[in-house]
This record gives structure tokens, sequence and C-alpha cells, in this order.
């Protein structure tokens, strides 16, 4: 008999221990479980990357415009919720936009005048654009000089016979009044004069006007002795022909150097605090992602 109850004793002291282990490895566990599920909620917390909604509204230039959509193309796949609207209704029109408020972000596809830079708004350069200078793809000119230009668009030179071309009236296809494009052209080559204090075109009265680049693209496209300008990002060689401008083409290599001499910035602009989201699109334009979509057509400027 005591065998036996030394035996039942050894047994129960056993399965106490047994007890005490289990009990340890299962405290352990979810002391664990717990500590992983605060790393993880705390992981949640710093490491998401918060979407953004609401709307952006961008007002200004038509050059922009192909641009800035395709940014906003790309940023919403990372923020759906978010509405970006764009408007292409010219780059003066934009800059006022801007300062009045009533856009968060105005475009330009020019550098500000003398005005418009004592108005306070912040310049994001987002993009570098060279101005093609283009003519029908049937026009044997190659080349022109700065001063060409000049002649053709004042209307000193209106046949392109005086060029080496046929005998045939030169066709001047302009932009409407407020294109940042055409403001930037006229200020590159010296198409522009002041009177009386405001600056007035010196582009040939009968000059055909387009509105957009689209329409200079189709105006040239359709008329053999015309020629035009429009930004380098939206020129269609299969349609248009580049002249080259003092021997040199309108390339973005020729732009990044300063050889070519038509070039200008693309600009987006805010006026005050912009909002979180307006303050995260413009940081995504100007990152490595941003400029990637810039670099497809344009010249990026980071």
């Amino acid at each position: 008999m005591k065998n036996i109850s030394k035996s039942n004793s050894k047994f129960k002291l056993l399965a106490a221990l047994l007890v005490v282990v289990l009990l340890g490895v299962f405290l352990l566990a979810a002391c664990e479980n717990t500590d992983a599920n605060e790393e993880t909620a705390q992981g949640d917390t710093t490491g998401e990357t918060t979407s953004l909604s609401g709307k952006i509204m961008i007002v200004g230039s038509t050059s922009v415009q192909p641009l800035a959509e395709k940014l906003a193309d790309e940023f919403n796949k990372e923020h759906p919720d978010l509405r970006i609207d764009i408007q292409g209704v010219g780059s003066t029109a934009g800059v006022k936009a801007a300062n009045d408020g009533t856009c968060d972000i105005g475009t330009a596809s020019r550098a500000l005048k003398s005005e418009e830079e004592s108005w306070g708004l912040t310049e994001n350069i987002i993009a570098l654009d060279g101005i093609a200078v283009v003519v029908n793809p049937a026009n044997k000119v190659q080349d022109l000089q700065n001063e060409d230009v000049l002649k053709i668009f004042t209307g000193e030179i209106n046949n392109w016979k005086d060029l080496g071309g046929e005998d045939k009236e030169i066709i001047v296809v302009s932009r409407e009044a407020g294109s940042g494009t055409r403001g930037a052209f006229e200020e590159l080559m010296k198409l522009e004069k002041k009177v009386e204090g405001k600056t007035v075109s010196l582009v040939v009265d009968n000059a055909l006007i387009a509105e957009g680049n689209g329409a200079v693209l189709a105006n040239v496209a359709g008329k053999e002795s015309s020629i035009g300008y429009m930004s380098l990002g939206m020129v269609d060689e299969s349609k248009v022909k580049k002249v080259k401008i003092n021997g040199v083409e309108a390339t973005v290599q020729n732009i990044k150097s300063q050889s070519y001499p038509i070039a200008r910035p693309f600009l987006m602009l805010t006026k005050d605090e912009p909002t979180q989201e307006t303050q995260a699109f413009l940081e995504f334009i100007l990152s490595n992602g941003g400029q990637k979509v810039v670099a497809e057509d344009y010249i990026p400027v980071n």
C-alpha cells in the first residue's frame, strides 16, 4: 500500500508540473499575439498612405492641359476618391484664376509677366517645352533664321519664293489672344511692342487664328503654304514638319542645352496656403513618378 501511495503522489506532482508548463506556454503565446496585434495596429497608423478625397480645380493653359490630365490620371491610381477637374482656357485666364482664388491651381505655358509677378503667386515649374515652328510637309523650306520668322509673322515676307520655296503666298497661322504659347512665341521672337504702356502684338492682321494646338496642327496640315507654331509635345510629324531655327532642330536635347531658341516653362500656380489635396498633387508632380510622366512628351525639371 505504501508503494501505491508513493506512486500516486509522484503522478500528482508530475500532473501539476505539466499544468504549470502548459499554462506558461499559453500565457506566453497570448502575450506574443497581443504584441503582434499592437505592432500591426501601429504599423497601420504610421505606414498607411492616407487616401485623399474631395476636389481640385485646375484652370489655364491649353498646352499644359494634356500633361495635367496625364498626371491626374496617374495620381488618381493611388487616390481614386479625389476628383481633379482640368479646364483649358488659356494661360492669362489661368494666372488670373489662381490670383482670384477661383481655382486651386492656375496653369501657364509662359513665364509670368512683371505685373503678374507682383500678385504673390507661388510658381511651380513642372516641365519645360519647346515651341516648334511648323509647316506643311509639302513645303520645301527646311530652315529659317530668327529674322525670317519675324518677317513672316509681321507680313514683311509674304511669299515662300523669298525663302527658297515655291511661288506661293504664305498663310500665317497664329494662336488666340491669351494663349501662353502665343505670348511666349511673340516675346521670344520679338513680335510685340509697347504702345502707351500696353504690349501690342506685331503679328500680321490677316493671320488665321487657331484656338489651341490641335487647331494649329489641323490648319497647317490642311493648307500647303501655311506656317504656324505649337507646343513641341503636341507636334504630330506625320501631319506637319518642324522647321529648324538658326540651323537647330526643336528637340528635347537642344532645348536642354539651350541651343534651340524658342522654349518656355510650364507653370502650376497657387496663392496662399494650398489645400492638403493640392499640395499632395504638386508634390507628386515634382517627384520621380510625376516627372517620369512629364518625360513621356516634355522635358522634366527634376
